[in-house]
């Protein structure tokens, strides 16, 4: 029995280390797209906050923006 958990065990760290890998490998990726943009004149600040902005739900979006305007005009930024 002890033996089996073992096994179990060494196998799911092995799929995480694995998995890291992966990730590593996709955020290297990643990387090498915004480096590129940058290269070519595009402001990578700005695509982060759209590739964030993109994977919200458009309500979700509408109400940050709505609460954002708000802040804004109560602080005097606009």
């Amino acid at each position: 029995m002890a033996e089996t958990t073992d096994d179990r065990l060494r196998l799911l760290l092995e799929r995480v280390e694995r998995l890291e890998e992966e990730k590593k490998g996709i955020s290297d990726d990643i990387r090498d797209v915004y480096n590129e943009a940058k290269a070519v004149g595009y402001d990578v600040k700005i695509m982060r906050q759209l590739v964030r902005l993109r994977k919200m739900k458009p309500d979700d979006r509408r109400e940050m923006e709505m609460l954002l305007d708000t802040y804004k005009c109560s602080l005097g930024l606009d």
